[in-house]
This record gives C-alpha cells, structure tokens and sequence, in this order.
C-alpha cells in the first residue's frame, strides 16, 4: 500500500536538474506543485497496471522503477528502467490509450502524480514546453527502436554488454567509478536483455573470466569499459 508525504515544491526538488520540467518558470512550478500528489512506495510495489487507465502523469522524485509486460507464458520482458528525475506512463495519457505495461518499483521511492488536465494545459499553451516534450518523446521512441534492432540481431553476449555499458550511463557509478549504481537481480537483467536468466548468468561468469567485469553479489563491477564497447560492438 502506497504512503501519501508532503509534496516536495518542484523548485526546490532534487530530482528538478534531471526533470523535463526544470525549466519552467516560477510560477508554472507553483502551480505543478499545487496539483500534484506524492506518494512513497515499498520495494517491489506497482505503480501502475498494465491494461488500467491514465489519469495523469508520474514522475520520479526518488528511486528506480522497472517498467515491463508479461508475455504469454508468464516471463517478464522489461522494456527499460527509470530513475530520479524521470516520468511515467506518458504514452498511454498523451495516446488516449491503457497502459501497454506495468511499472514496479526496485527501490524504496518517492513518486509524484501530476493530473492529466495540468499536463496537457502545459503542452497547450507553453510551446517551449511542448517542443521539449516532443523532442524527448521522439528520442524515446529512437531508443525502444534501437533495442528492438538489437534484440532481433544482436548475439545474447553483445547484448549483455551493451545493456551493461546502457545502465551505466542511466544510473551511473558509486563512489568506486567502477561499481554500477543499480542493483539489479539476475532475472532482471535477463529480462531486460531478452534471454535465460541461466544464460544472464553464464555470460556474466565469461565476461568475468575474460577481467571485463567483476562480481560481487548482486553488484557489477565494469573494470573494462573499452573491452565491453568491443564486446558489445557499441559505435557511436
């Protein structure tokens, strides 16, 4: 069960720097912050269904979110990961449309929820906003094609190090600058790069033997950055 907890004001927010929102001037923050609910979820809560509604948008304050659908036999198939700063189910409210996934939180995390009115007002009558948002609607949709091309033609150990190399740009890396600042389950990395979580599993031990990575329970460590981008035949 979700915790609502006093609204963090979006012009003091932590997640603002990292947020499609932080350009807004002082008064159309204001005026977010007015309307908008801000719940605290538990590890491994939904925050949303696949097949429910939208009544508006969320955006992360705090935490990661695994957002995936369930295929015919019961596997989860995740399609990506969001983190502070990110926002939620905007495809489904902007389309018109249910969910086409569900979105379950990894950590502990903050959500906020802004109505459906206050976005579209915004898209409306804010073109500065509104081109934003279709910029990264666009690149969103540049992203979900690249990983369909990969899924489809990369060999699973491309894959692998690939997506590796893609959590470390998303969430970064602690304080060491070689641990990656996600901890993920071996099912859910196998989930995300589209394969067996034996084979997650089996190819991680390769990528340990060949001192690419290292591995420290659920932590991953990325001791050869230049190995994995060869491994993975990443080109910019």
């Amino acid at each position: 069960m979700t915790k609502k907890i006093e609204v963090p004001h979006c012009d003091i927010c932590g997640a603002r720097e990292a947020s499609i929102f932080k350009e807004l001037d002082k008064g159309q923050q204001s005026e977010l912050s007015a309307a908008k609910g801000c719940n605290f979820y538990r590890k491994g809560q939904i925050v949303f269904f696949e097949g429910n509604r939208p009544f508006g948008l969320y955006c992360v304050n705090k935490g990661e979110i695994k957002i995936y659908k369930i295929s015919e036999n019961g596997k989860e198939q995740i399609f990506r990961f969001a983190k502070q700063g990110d926002i939620l189910g905007y495809r489904a409210l902007i389309g018109g449309e249910a969910y086409q996934a569900t979105a379950e939180t990894l950590s502990d995390s903050i959500i906020c929820f802004i109505p459906k009115e206050i976005l579209l007002d915004l898209i409306e009558k804010d073109q500065p906003f509104s081109m934003k948002f279709m910029k990264f609607l666009c690149g969103e949709l540049g992203t979900a094609e690249n990983r369909m091309l990969n899924i489809t033609q990369k060999p699973v150990k491309e894959r692998l190090a690939e997506v590796l190399l893609v959590l470390k740009e998303k969430f970064g890396l602690e304080d060491d600058n070689k641990t990656l600042n996600i901890n993920l389950t071996r099912e859910d990395l196998a989930n995300f790069v589209g394969t067996a979580t034996e084979t997650i599993v089996r190819l991680l031990g390769e990528l340990k033997e060949a001192n690419f990575i290292e591995i420290e329970g659920r932590k991953i460590k990325l001791i050869n950055i230049p190995g994995l981008i060869r491994v993975g035949n990443v080109f910019d």
